[in-house]
């Protein structure tokens, strides 16, 4: 079993990039600077300082799918282990049981209509929780703000949902910097746009292979089975981020997971039929079998995303996994976070991913834009 041949040629050739990437998926993720701009523009103009009417929540609940869903990791990966309460993500239709009027619910919907943030936003208006709605002006999740007078912060228009994150996110990090849950002043928040032009600058299609980061992980990633490993809750939103955005731009499949749980659950893979080391069953392998016709087995490849801030034993156990990879013929990329604070490292990190999923969508020939599965899908539960 083998993926398709990917065309590497293609990677250095803009014209045929555009060619292939019709829907300017590329275009999409080069605007994750301006999005930072534009949304706290919006997010100053709708009022955000207001949310901290009536003091801090007992706990912040963010709803959400997909690539608005994310945002809600984020956030909590941004505050980190010191924020003085909880941030949890809820990806589905309902609340948690112990959710009420003491605590926050911010609702992020790219559209404006996704049914199960719509769902759980009515149910957080039963209760009585302070709510916060981020997505499309006009739109139904608008009109249940304005119907529960809750706060509602409009989105840059335009960009593609899985392209949009930073329109989504601001919203929600101005919302922790009023409560007090982070520090994320004003000019943390340019510092982040001018590390995403950094990176777009970087990846941009002109770029060729040896020095464009996103492509050269497209390049390594490409007809092999990714296995993406955090190494810290930060690194470990990067790594979900990654398989994502794989999944929706390449069509393409890949585990993602956070150690130390991967190193637990996950790492008995490098034994398996996908490592290069792999025999088979005892009296399996015959030397003298002919080998001729044989398929070219499909290879696993780690891909660990390492932070600066990294528990002492997580370090450790990302070394050993290195070592039990390279002894069983697993290919491994690392990639590593930059900068001091956790949004900047986050934003290097994630604009390096999004390209390289689309980089790779174009290498094999898939068009990053469509999402054909999903609509159908959706068609047929509706």
């Amino acid at each position: 079993m083998s993926l398709l041949e990917p065309d590497y040629g293609r990677l250095d050739d803009p014209e045929a990039l555009a060619e292939a990437d019709p829907g300017e998926m590329l275009r999409h993720v080069a605007s994750a600077a301006a999005q930072v701009r534009e949304a706290q523009l919006l997010a100053t103009e709708a009022g955000i300082d207001q949310i901290a009417t009536g003091g801090r929540p007992r706990a912040v609940v963010v709803t959400g799918m997909g690539g608005s869903g994310i945002a809600g990791e984020l956030l909590a990966a941004v505050c980190g282990l010191g924020c003085p309460v909880p941030i949890s993500t809820v990806r589905g239709y309902r609340l948690p049981g112990w959710v009420g009027a003491a605590d926050l619910v911010i609702a992020i919907s790219r559209s404006g209509a996704t049914e199960e943030t719509l769902g759980v936003v009515a149910d957080a208006a039963r209760r009585g929780s302070r709510l916060l709605c981020v997505g499309a002006g006009g739109s139904p999740l608008a009109d249940m703000a304005l119907q529960s007078s809750a706060l509602f912060v409009p989105v840059p228009p335009a960009a593609q949902t899985r392209a949009a994150l930073w329109g989504m996110a601001v919203p929600t990090l101005m919302a922790a910097d009023a409560l007090g849950l982070a520090r994320i002043p004003a000019e943390l928040l340019e510092r982040t746009a001018v590390r995403l032009e950094e990176m777009s600058h970087l990846c941009r299609p002109a770029s060729e292979s040896f020095v464009n980061p996103g492509k050269q992980t497209a390049a390594d990633i490409a007809g092999t089975i990714p296995m993406i490993w955090g190494t810290s809750p930060l690194t470990g939103v990067v790594a979900s981020r990654l398989a994502a955005q794989l999944a929706t731009n390449a069509k393409y499949p890949a585990i993602s997971g956070e150690l130390p749980e991967a190193s637990h659950g996950q790492v008995m893979v490098f034994d398996g039929p996908f490592a290069g080391a792999f025999r088979g069953p005892v009296g399996e392998d015959d030397f003298f079998r002919d080998r001729v016709d044989e398929a070219e087995t499909t290879r696993l490849r780690l891909v660990i995303i390492r932070d600066t801030d990294e528990h002492p034993q997580v370090t450790r156990r990302r070394e050993v996994s290195r070592e039990l990879a390279d002894d069983r013929g697993v290919p491994v990329t690392e990639l590593t976070a930059q900068g001091e604070h956790p949004l900047e490292r986050l934003a290097g990190l994630i604009a390096h991913v999004d390209y390289a999923s689309v980089y790779l969508a174009l290498a094999i020939g898939a068009d990053p834009t469509p999402l054909p599965a999903i609509q159908e899908l959706k068609v047929k539960i509706s």
